[in-house]
This record gives structure tokens, C-alpha cells and sequence, in this order.
């Protein structure tokens, strides 16, 4: 029997057919134009992520969180660089939403200055990358790319700064958020967006590999300096074409690991946790980085990456973290085949991602087996979904979805500038350390007849580097030979002759070494260590240096530092030590240059050699820099931001130690060979009229310190003012004494600077026995400074 259907209601049909399909075009986010909601550039953001989020499939969602390893997505033939097959492949079948170190050259990678890409290619490189997904993708989801920038971008052609424990001796936040804006312009004209960095753990263990990427023992010197770089790197608008997302790494407390053994377990107390290394991370999430990564450890048993206290109730809850998390790599796999918490390769992935975990850097910890998570019910869709917002929300946030594309005629221009060239040499000059002028032996005289340049580091471009550090020209690098060199005139003859190796003791030149010094008015021997990486070093999953046996007849890298290379010592290594003394004992006045990228034993050339320099690792402008300082056209003003042992039995040897105080040894003094914040001037500096105001209570304190540093020398010179605070009696153990101020000021000879700093709750607070915040009554001292060995001026003041 057919129903019949009289005209009006034919039509009432239509109209309730045609506002049903209106109906699921609004829902879908379509204008009337057709355009997708999350394509309307006017919408708000978090409405385009919803409108994105509901059109995608399980299996993109997965792929949005997959970061691979990036430099296998291009090939290279000639001058023309394109997408690889295995990009193609990863597009297309695991829908991926990020790539990590895509521009990244090193012997890890295999890429070389010949493979790699230089500025112009790496633009065009990232540009045919975004094409492909914006073209031939179903939903057009840019691709959001990472890289290494914690001192320079890690790839070819770019400005290598000094490492960060270089950076932070400058003991000057302004210039370092000045150089991580040129950091972050470099790499966001080659097509990147994130940059990983900077790396706030608190290094309290120098034996570790990683030293040289932290900037030191102490949390507010770690959370100024992290600072600067978020502030560097972000600047005011992440969708402005020079800036990129600050990644904080790693997670935390991975800089002490149990015997210096990288990404080994830590143990560390809940307050200890708060009061010391959760800091520097909470004042860079305040600045606004907008992205974590997790560390490799564990904690008190947890690895960092499925500990949701840290990232869900901490990060999040308490900070108001409003970013993405990342793993490191391998890190959610760890979990299964490190730390041993998972027994599947699935419930790895449902730990992390449970635990807060945004996205898989490698790309093998989440894809099928967070698929199969999901469908499984391990994961819920909305875990899954609130990972996939956070993503996207960044790329919407960065205009990725309308500015997908770089020019590269403006990466070949801009990257590696005269103006970032000259910002890496102030960085370095800056950073230099003088440890030692025993009867003022520097500066050197420009008229010298004869220098005499001796050492493993004298004239190596890639052991003053530092580790994540791609190739570079040579011609991009200035050595100490150079740079001293450049510095005299055609009459002073500079003869140079390495000596000995960092660490092999086949090819040594002592005896030639040592009667070229003799021969000279002063040597320079530069010593210390390399985080240089060779093409057969073999690496870890995770990119670490594996250290291995040389065969017999070969020769031995210089590497002992850098990710992977922990030490049982702190010696230098090889022949260095004999090539020291042997040029010593000629009568020769020496200077020591160091180069290296952690504390070393000193206890030699403390008591023998009458001056000392440390450069850490001071990256491309770092012989100029040096030779600035050698000969007084820069007046140093580094400081240490790390304490250097006189052995390894006094580990650990941090300043800001718990009390009581430590009693020496058998064998000697428990005080460090140079103290936290040491470092000598060319100028000499008095202090003054310390006056301390206190006002308020212990709920809402302010204390106001002032003092006048004079510059009582006739040369002109900048000083770093050092405030501590030592609470003189609370309810829990309290560090010795802790920096709470810190000031980089110029003081020309003859004249006096006015100093002043205000404490504040923040300053003078504790963890109490309850675990909570609190500022509690009582006496406090303050100790004002050349660093935490060196008090000048002291004082007390009473909160009630």
C-alpha cells in the first residue's frame, strides 16, 4: 500500500530535509562558502581545535603525537633537496603531526656538510615537507618540526654559541635572552618551530656526561638563566615568523644521577624535590614555555615518564602549565625495557600518556601500541583526545595553518648574521672565567716578542664546540691559535705545536712542546677536554655515545664528555698533565686556557701555574674571545656557576648544601678548589655601607638590601654582586646558604655603583614538616659578595 503526499507536504519534507543537512554542515564547521570551521582563520582557537578533533579518525589522532627522527624525511641530490619516500610512507600510512631534529647534522645522523643541508636547502627542505601534508593529506594538518637549540640551532651554516655552563658564567640573563632570540630566528627561518632547550637540571654531579648543557649547580641561578631563554625564544607572539616554543628539559632531577651514570635511577626526598629542582622549571613555566620534556630517570622509584604526580598534579594543577609534554626519546619504550615498570610495549604507552604525556619523540613509544591502547580501553578517547588539543592548539597558536612556509632566500641571508657572529663572541667573552693571576701575569702584553701556543685545544675547531653541535666550516670557527694570532702584530712571532692529545698517548710531543716554550716569553697551553663526536663513535637508541675499548693500533678519540661519556674521574686525561708540567718546569711564565665541558682537577695547576682561564666549551667565536681576555681588551667577568672539587671523594661538593657544616677530611679540606660564583677581575672591588630594611611579617615580607661596590683599581671593570641569605633557625634543615640575587654591573676605576636588592616571600620561604609553603619568623643573616667563598659584607635581620 503506497502512502499518498498532498503538495505542502512535499514541501514541509524539503524544508525539514534541508535544515537536517544545514544541521550537519554547522556541526561540521562549515561557513557558507564551504570552509571548514578550524581553516576560518578569525575563530577562535579553541573552537577550530574541537571543529579539527571531530573530523579525525583514531589513527590520525595517534599520528599528531608521533615525533620521528626527522632527518630521514628528505633526499639530496645536488643542490635540489625533496621529500623522502620514507616522509611519503610516514605521511600516509602513520598520519604523523611532528618531526624532531629534521635539520640536524652529526656523525649520529650520518649527515655531513657534504649530506647535509645548509640554510637555503633546509628552507626549501621544511617547505616541500609542509606541501606534501597541506596537499596531499586528507584534513591539510601542517606538520609542526623540532630542533636542538641549546646553544645555537643544531644544524649546518647556523651561530654556535657557547654551552650553556658557558652561558650561564656570564652571570647575565639580559644577554642570554638576547641570544636565544637569535637562536630561535635561526631556526624559525629554516622551518622550525620548537626548540629544545633550555636545560634547567641542576648539575650536582660533574662526573655526569651532560654537564655542559646546564647552567650549574644552583636553582636560581638555573631559573634566571631559564628564564631568559624562554623569554628568548618565545618572545611575545609565537606566531610572529622569528620565534619558536621553548621546550624545558628534562623532567626532572635528571642532573644527579646516582654515580654519575646518565639517566640512572635518583634519589631525592619530596622537599629536597621542591625546595632544589622543581625551581628552575616552575619559573620557566611562569615565563610561559609552553612545552616539558621528560627525563629519563627515576625518582624515588617512578620514572619521569608515567609520573603523573609530577606532570598532571605538578606541572599542571599547581603551575597551570598550559603546553604540551613530550618524552624523551625512547623514553616511553624505557618503561618497558629500562625501567622495567611495563611488561608490554601497550601498557608503556598507557602509563605515559595516563600519566600526561602529549607526545612520542622517536615515534615507536605510542603508534600501534597506543592504537591498540584505545581500542583495548587502557587509554580512554578522551585522554587520548585532550594529548591531540594540546598539540594542535600549537600549531593553530604558531599560524601554522596559514603559514606553513619559510623563505629561504631569508634563511640564506639572515641565519648566522654579522650581528649574531659578534653576539656569540660577547657571549663568550663573557663567560670566561679567570680562576687564577698569580702577580697579575695577565693580561699579556701585545708587544711579547714570542707567544708559544701549545695543547690539544689550541687549534681544534670541534673541542670548542661542545656536544649538540652540528659540522661546521672551519673557516666559521676561530681557535685560540687564531684568535691569538689576529690579536698581534706581524712582529710577534706565534709558534704553535699541539703537544699531546686529549686522551690518546701515541703521537705526544712533550719534549718538542717543551723547548718551544722555552724559547718563547710566555706559553699558553690549552687543555681540557671535548664533547666531539667521530663517525666511529657508536651511539644508543637515545643518540648517547657509547664508550668502547679501542682496538689495538687505533687511536683514541678525544671525546670524554658530551651525552654518554660519564667519568670515573675528574683527571685530565692522557698526556695533559705531562705536557703541563714538562712546559712548567723551561721557567716560562704559563697561562692555562681550559676548554671543556665539566669540572676537572685543578690541584696541580692551582699551586703551579700562575694563571688560569676556564672557558668551558665557548663555541665559534671562542678564540677570540679568549685572546680579548688574554690581552686585557676585554677585563673578565665570569663567574663559576659550579663548584670545582679538589677530588672525587668529596662528591658532592654543591654550596648550598644542607646543614650542618662539613668537617675536612683526613686528607685534606672539604671546601671546594674554587668556590661557587668565583671568579677574578683585572679590577679590584670594594664593598660598603650594607644597610638592611626590613619590613612587614612572615606573611608578607619585604627586605631591602643596599650596599656600594667601588672599583679601587685604574682599570675599568664589571662585577657580579652576589646576594645570599642564610636562615639562622627553622622548623626543617635548611641550605648553608642560598643565592638569592645576583648583578652584573659596570664600574668603571674610581667610581662607586649603588646596589640594591628586595627579598621577598618567595626568597625567604620553606618547605615546612607539612610539606606546605610558609615564611616562619625568626632571625636571618645576609651575606653579600664576590661568590659564596668570598663574603665581603654581612648582616641580620629579624622577620616577626
Amino acid at each position: 500500500m503506497f502512502r499518498s503526499f498532498s503538495m505542502s507536504s512535499f514541501k514541509k519534507s524539503q524544508v525539514l530535509l534541508f535544515l537536517w543537512l544545514g544541521a550537519i554542515f554547522c556541526a561540521f564547521g562549515q561557513d557558507n562558502k564551504g570552509t571548514p570551521l578550524y581553516k576560518q582563520s578569525a575563530a577562535p582557537t579553541a573552537q577550530r581545535v574541537e571543529d579539527l578533533l571531530g573530523r579525525m579518525t583514531l589513527e590520525e589522532k595517534v599520528g599528531q603525537l608521533s615525533t620521528l627522527l626527522g632527518w630521514k624525511m628528505y633526499e639530496k641530490e645536488g643542490e635540489h633537496v625533496a621529500v623522502s619516500k620514507a616522509f611519503e610512507e610516514a605521511v600516509q600510512q602513520r598520519h604523523i603531526g611532528m618531526l624532531w631534529a629534521t635539520l640536524r647534522a652529526d656523525p649520529w645522523t650520518q649527515k655531513t656538510l657534504t649530506t647535509g643541508l645548509n640554510p637555503k636547502q633546509a628552507a626549501e627542505a621544511t617547505n616541500a615537507m609542509q606541501r606534501y601534508v597541506m596537499e596531499h593529506t586528507r584534513l591539510g594538518i601542517p606538520m609542526m618540526l623540532a630542533e636542538e637549540c641549546p646553544h645555537g640551532h643544531m644544524a649546518i651554516g647556523t651561530t654556535v654559541f657557547p654551552t650553556s655552563i658557558g652561558q650561564a658564567s656570564t652571570w647575565n640573563p639580559d644577554l642570554i635572552q638576547e641570544m636565544a632570540a637569535a637562536i630561535a630566528l635561526e631556526a624559525r627561518l629554516q622551518g622550525g618551530h620548537i626548540g629544545y632547550g633550555p636545560v634547567l637540571d641542576l648539575a650536582r654531579e660533574p662526573r655526569w656526561s651532560r654537564v655542559e648543557e646546564t647552567y650549574g649547580e644552583d636553582p636560581y641561578v638555573n631559573s634566571q638563566m631559564g628564564i631568559a631563554m624562554v623569554r628568548g625564544f618565545q618572545g611575545e607572539d609565537i606566531a610572529s615568523g622569528k620565534n619558536v616554543i621553548s621546550t624545558l628539559k628534562h623532567f626532572t632531577a635528571y642532573g644527579v644521577p646516582e654515580g654519575g651514570h646518565n639517566g640512572t635511577s635518583v634519589s631525592v626526598g619530596q622537599r629536597e624535590l621542591h625546595e632544589s629542582y622543581l625551581p628552575p622549571f616552575k619559573a620557566a613555566v611562569e615565563a610561559g614555555a609552553l612545552s616539558v620534556m621528560t627525563a629519563y630517570n627515576s625518582i624515588d622509584g617512578i620514572p619521569c615518564t608515567s609520573n603523573g604526580y609530577l606532570l598532571n598534579h605538578v606541572l599542571r594543577d599547581e603551575w597551570g602549565f598550559d603546553g604540551f609534554v613530550v618524552s624523551d626519546l625512547g623514553s616511553i619504550s624505557g618503561l618497558k625495557g629500562s625501567h622495567h615498570v611495563a611488561a608490554t610495549s601497550e601498557e608503556a604507552a598507557s602509563l605515559a600518556i595516563n600519566a600526561g604525556v602529549d607526545s612520542d619523540l622517536g615515534g615507536y613509544g605510542f603508534d600501534k601500541y597506543l592504537l591498540e591502547a584505545v581500542k583495548s580501553g587502557e587509554v580512554s578517547q578522551e585522554v587520548l583526545d585532550v594529548a591531540v588539543k594540546r598539540v594542535l592548539k600549537m600549531k593553530f597558536d604558531m599560524g601554522l595553518f596559514e603559514n606553513p612556509y619559510v623563505d629561504p632566500a631569508k634563511a640564506a641571508k639572515q641565519v648566522r648574521s654579522r650581528n649574531h657572529v659578534a653576539l656569540a663572541r660577547k657571549v663568550s667573552r663573557e663567560g670566561v672565567v679567570l680562576l687564577k693571576n698569580k702577580d697579575h701575569v695577565l693580561p699579556l702584553s701585545k708587544s711579547l716578542k714570542s707567544i708559544a701556543v701549545i695543547g690539544p685545544n689550541a687549534n681544534n675547531t670541534y673541542n670548542q664546540l661542545g656536544d649538540y653541535t652540528a659540522p661546521q666550516p672551519d673557516e666559521n670557527v676561530v681557535t685560540v691559535l687564531e684568535g691569538i694570532q689576529a690579536k698581534v702584530s706581524k712582529d710577534v712571532q706565534v709558534n704553535y705545536i699541539k703537544g699531546c692529545a686529549i686522551r690518546d698517548t701515541t703521537q705526544s710531543q712533550i719534549a718538542e712542546a717543551a723547548s718551544l716554550a722555552a724559547q718563547s716569553d710566555v706559553a699558553v697551553v690549552v687543555l681540557g677536554g671535548s664533547s666531539a663526536r667521530d663517525f666511529d663513535t657508536e651511539y644508543e637508541e637515545t643518540a648517547a655515545a657509547k664508550v668502547n675499548e679501542a682496538a689495538e693500533g687505533e687511536l683514541i678519540s678525544d671525546m670524554e664528555s658530551g651525552e654518554g661519556f660519564d667519568r670515573m674521574t675528574l683527571d685530565l686525561l692522557g698526556d695533559q698533565l705531562k705536557l703541563l708540567e714538562a712546559v712548567q718546569k723551561t721557567g716560562t711564565p704559563v697561562v692555562l686556557v681550559l676548554i671543556k665541558g665539566r669540572p676537572l682537577n685543578l690541584n696541580w695547576a692551582a699551586d703551579n701555574v700562575p694563571a688560569i682561564l676556564d672557558a668551558w666549551y665557548p663555541g665559534q667565536e671562542g678564540g677570540s674571545a679568549i685572546a680579548d681576555v688574554l690581552f686585557g681588551d676585554y677585563n673578565p667577568s665570569g663567574r663559576l656557576t659550579i663548584s670545582v672539587p679538589r677530588s672525587v671523594g668529596q662528591l658532592p661538593v654543591f654550596y648550598n648544601y644542607r646543614n650542618p657544616k662539613r668537617h675536612d677530611y683526613v686528607e685534606g679540606s672539604a671546601e671546594p678548589l674554587y668556590a661557587f660564583g668565583h671568579g677574578l677581575s683585572y679590577a679590584d672591588f670594594e664593598y660598603a655601607h650594607l644597610k638592611i630594611a626590613a619590613s612587614g611579617n612572615a606573611r608578607s615580607p619585604e627586605v631591602a638590601v643596599h650596599f656600594e661596590v667601588k672599583n679601587i683599581s685604574n682599570v675599568d671593570g664589571e662585577e657580579v654582586v652576589q646576594l645570599y641569605v642564610k636562615d639562622l633557625a627553622s622548623s626543617t634543615v635548611r641550605p648553608l646558604m642560598a643565592l638569592r640575587g645576583f648583578e652584573k654591573v659596570m664600574v668603571p676605576a674610581g667610581e662607586s655603583r649603588e646596589i640594591q636588592f628586595t627579598l621577598n616571600e618567595e626568597d625567604l620561604q620553606v618547605m615546612g614538616q607539612e610539606k606546605s609553603w610558609l615564611v616562619e619568623p625568626g632571625n636571618f643573616q645576609v651575606l653579600v659578595g664576590r661568590s659564596s667563598g668570598d663574603i665581603r659584607l654581612e648582616g641580620n635581620f629579624v622577620l616577626e
